[in-house]
């Protein structure tokens, strides 16, 4: 079985990681331990309507609950996030939690980056559009505690995604930008599979092949280290297996348990402040998204055969350790094995095999999304040997068609 290089370096501060029934009901020790007073939730509408999800959370804060912001949206606006920011202020909270998938912990975490600046929005934006990032102001920020509902594996990250839009009359067209600092990186993160549980399973199962892709880019890129084979080796499988179940299975706090496990062990690492483990699949899975209304776990599930057939063409890919996560390392075609397996939970949780069948670009725009996908920084992390050329992405976006 290949291993990583025999030098790595991994420097890695982890929130603290809370998992199990009903963990949510006591995120006033998560503020204790940031020594925090109160906080101001950050969700979406749809979330911060449903009874199921709020109820825990507010008695989980208790009189910690500085208020509750429910306006993010899956278009991540630069605009949400400051009106999430001066909320904070207005309500004198000093901490985030976020509750929700990761449209919701990105806004929430552009957010506690905002709370500090002192540049108006139209300069924020302005460097969005130029930069492609957000910029972060000196000094400490508020502690972030969060709660995922959904499967898409943005929980525990130091960086997040953000876009400007010309309604907010700056900029002229959609720019995409990320916030990346060591000082975003969640203060905790608490899995509850009980509030998972309330999640509708269309949801999970739209969000969850983002969550595997995490663990399966982390095994085969090049920024990979014996720590991160460890936990994501270890998550791919538990996570696999878990979401096959889903597949015959209502979400229950049984059934979302082993899953909540497995997405904790892919994560862990995979944000770091030198190295990310994101590669190939995350790169495809931006320029569908932001080239149309496709959801990023449905590209995901779209696309992943597809470019791990481009790895192995190209590279060993560390097929055997990819095929011995997914609990088929005795198969004597290590590469088909893989990339079956991975069909294979696809398919059970009824998600689209093809592009044609979603809401994603037109057969004509698909040209525009090869060339997103070869420009995002994400392409960096592949494997040595693994070209990816315009002319290569069309290739594998024809074959998702």
């Amino acid at each position: 079985m290949s291993q990583s290089p025999a030098a790595f370096r991994f420097d890695y501060e982890s929130p603290a990681l809370r998992f199990g029934p009903d963990s949510v009901r006591d995120l006033d020790a998560s503020l204790d331990a940031h020594d925090a007073d109160t906080a101001l939730v950050v969700t979406g509408s749809t979330v911060g309507t449903t009874p199921a999800v709020m109820d825990p959370v507010r008695d989980g804060l208790g009189d910690r609950l500085a208020g509750v912001f429910a306006e993010t949206t899956g278009e991540k606006r630069l605009t949400t996030a400051f009106d999430a920011a001066e909320r904070v202020a207005a309500t004198d909270a000093d901490a985030i939690v976020a509750v929700g998938g990761g449209s919701s912990i990105d806004v929430a975490t552009v957010a506690a980056a905002l709370t500090g600046t002192t540049q108006s929005r139209a300069a924020v934006a302005r460097t969005v559009r130029d930069t492609a990032t957000v910029p972060i102001p000196d000094g400490a920020l508020p502690p972030i505690v969060v709660v995922p509902t959904t499967l898409a594996g943005a929980d525990i990250s130091q960086g997040a995604g953000i876009a400007a839009h010309p309604d907010a009359g700056v900029v002229d067209d959609t720019h995409s930008a990320v916030a990346d600092d060591r000082r975003l990186m969640p203060a905790s993160v608490v899995a509850d599979p009980v509030l998972a549980a309330t999640t509708p399973r269309s949801v999970l199962a739209g969000s969850a092949m983002n969550g595997l892709n995490k663990g399966i880019e982390t095994l085969y890129a090049a920024t990979a280290t014996p720590i991160t084979d460890a936990t994501a080796s270890h998550g791919v499988g538990t996570l696999a297996a878990g979401l096959r179940a889903l597949g015959t299975a209502d979400p229950t706090p049984e059934t979302m348990a082993p899953i909540l496990r497995g997405l904790l062990l892919v994560e862990y690492g995979i944000s770091r402040p030198d190295a990310t483990t994101l590669s190939l699949t995350h790169a495809f899975g931006h320029a569908l998204s932001r080239a149309s209304p496709i959801q990023q776990g449905v590209a995901h599930a779209v696309v992943t055969p597809h470019v791990l057939a481009h790895l192995f063409d190209s590279t060993d890919g560390r097929r055997d350790r990819l095929a011995a996560a997914l609990d088929v390392g005795d198969d004597p075609d290590p590469a088909s094995a893989v990339i079956d397996a991975v069909t294979a939970v696809r398919d059970a949780l009824g998600l689209p095999a093809r592009l044609r069948d979603t809401d994603g670009p037109a057969r004509s725009e698909l040209q525009a999304v090869a060339a997103a996908a070869v420009a995002d920084p994400f392409v960096d992390n592949a494997p040595d040997g693994v070209p990816l050329t315009r002319a290569d992405a069309t290739e594998i976006l024809d074959a998702a068609w």
